[in-house]
C-alpha cells in the first residue's frame, strides 16, 4: 500500500464495469481512498459511494480531497473540471486512468499538487504506464516548485515560476540569494549568478530565499523558509483583530515577512486564551504554549517586565516564548506593545546576507 502521508484523501472515480473493478482495485491498494461509483456501472464495493450525475458530485467533492483518480476519458474529465479549477497553487492532483489499467495520465497539478508523483505511485502499483507531459520532468531539469515544496519553502509569487523554470529549460544563467543555503545545491552552479547588483541590473530570473522584504522585479521567484517565530503576550480576552494588527504592524515596520512566520509561542497560562487561538487558527500556524519555569529559564531578554514577573512569575513573555520557539534562536524584533498586546519576533538559524 502506499502510505497515507503522502496520499490524504484520495477520491478514485468510474462510471463504467471495466473502470469499476479497476477502482475498486486500486482503492485496495490505497488509504484513505474513497471509492465514488456511477449506479450505472453494476458495481458495488464494501464502503463505496455511489453517485447518478458525475458533474454534480465532483463539482462539490473536488476541493475537499487532495487528490482524485478518474478512471474513464481525458475528454470527460475536463469538461467535468473545467469550471472547478482555479489555479496550480491551490487545485488538487488530478489523475487520468483508462479502464484497462494501460495508461495513468497526470493531468493537473503536476508539481504543486503531487500528480505526477501520485501517477508514477499509482502505476507502480497496477503495473501501468505513467504519463507525465511537464515539461521539467521530461527534459530532466529541477522543478523549482517541487523543490520548494520539499524543502517546506512558501511560495510568495506564483507567476515567478515559469520565468525560472524556462532558464532552467534553456540553461540559462538564474540570480540566486539563498543565505541559509536551502536550495544551492539542487541548482545547476554554473549558471548560478548571486551578486544581487548583476541581478538587479538585468532581466536575470531568479530565485530569492530569505524572510526579508525586498523589492524585486516580477520574474524572480520569492520563496519563504519558515524562520520566524512569533512570541506574543496579551491581556486577558483581548480579541483577536487586535493581537493581529499589532503582529500584522511589527512584520510591516522591520520588512519580514508573514509567509515566514513558522508558530506562534506564548506562555502556558494562555493555552485557553481565544484571541491567540484564533489568530492561530486564522494564520494556520500552531500555536505553542511554554511552562513559565522554561520561560524563566531565557537569560537574552532585552525587555524585562516587572508588571509580567508580578503576576506569573517571570521578567518577559513575548520575547523568552519567542526565543524558545526558535529554538533558542535571536531575537529579531524585541518587544513591542499596545495596551493589550506584546510581541517580538525571534529567528530560527538562519542569516540573511541582505
Amino acid at each position: 500500500m502506499i502510505d497515507s502521508a503522502e496520499t490524504d484523501r484520495l477520491a478514485i472515480w468510474a462510471l463504467t464495469p471495466g473502470g469499476a473493478e479497476l477502482a475498486v482495485k486500486t482503492a485496495g491498494m490505497l488509504r484513505n481512498a474513497d471509492l465514488y461509483l456511477s449506479r450505472r456501472c453494476g458495481r458495488s464495493a464494501e464502503g463505496c459511494l455511489f453517485f447518478s450525475h458525475l458533474p454534480d458530485i465532483v463539482a462539490k467533492k473536488f476541493p475537499l480531497y487532495e487528490g482524485h483518480v478518474f478512471i474513464m476519458s481525458t475528454g470527460i474529465v475536463i469538461r467535468v473540471l473545467a469550471p472547478l479549477i482555479l489555479h496550480k497553487t491551490i487545485d488538487p492532483a488530478v489523475v487520468v486512468m483508462d479502464e484497462t489499467g494501460k495508461y495513468v495520465i497526470s493531468l493537473l497539478a503536476g508539481h504543486m499538487g503531487g500528480a505526477n508523483l501520485l501517477a508514477k505511485q499509482v502505476a507502480a502499483m497496477i503495473r501501468a504506464e505513467p504519463v507525465i507531459t511537464t515539461a521539467t520532468d521530461v527534459n530532466q531539469v529541477p522543478a523549482i516548485d517541487v523543490l520548494a515544496g520539499q524543502r517546506h519553502l512558501a511560495i510568495e509569487n506564483p507567476a515567478a515560476i515559469r520565468h525560472v523554470s524556462m532558464a532552467l529549460l534553456k540553461g540559462d544563467r538564474i540570480y540566486l540569494h539563498d543565505p541559509g543555503d536551502l536550495m544551492t545545491d539542487a541548482l545547476p552552479g554554473k549558471n548560478i549568478v548571486t551578486d544581487r547588483q548583476d541581478a538587479s541590473d538585468s532581466d536575470l530570473p531568479g530565485v530569492f530565499i530569505d524572510d526579508i522584504m525586498v523589492d524585486l522585479p516580477p520574474h524572480v521567484l520569492v520563496l519563504r523558509p519558515g524562520t520566524l517565530v512569533a512570541g506574543i503576550g496579551c491581556n486577558r480576552n483581548t480579541p483577536m483583530p487586535e493581537i493581529r494588527n499589532l503582529l500584522m504592524k511589527v512584520l510591516k515596520e522591520n520588512k519580514l515577512s508573514i509567509n515566514s512566520l513558522a508558530c506562534i509561542a506564548s506562555a502556558d497560562i494562555k493555552k485557553d486564551e481565544k484571541g491567540l487561538l484564533e489568530l492561530g487558527k486564522l494564520l494556520k500556524l500552531p500555536v505553542l504554549f511554554f511552562e513559565r519555569k522554561k520561560l524563566g529559564q531565557i537569560t537574552d531578554i532585552q525587555n524585562p517586565s516587572a508588571v509580567v514577573e508580578k503576576h506569573i512569575g517571570v521578567k518577559s513573555v513575548c520575547e523568552a516564548a519567542a526565543i524558545l520557539a526558535a529554538q533558542n534562536g535571536k531575537l529579531a524584533v524585541p518587544k513591542q506593545t499596545t495596551p493589550n498586546v506584546t510581541v517580538a519576533i525571534a529567528r530560527k538559524t538562519f542569516t540573511s546576507s541582505v
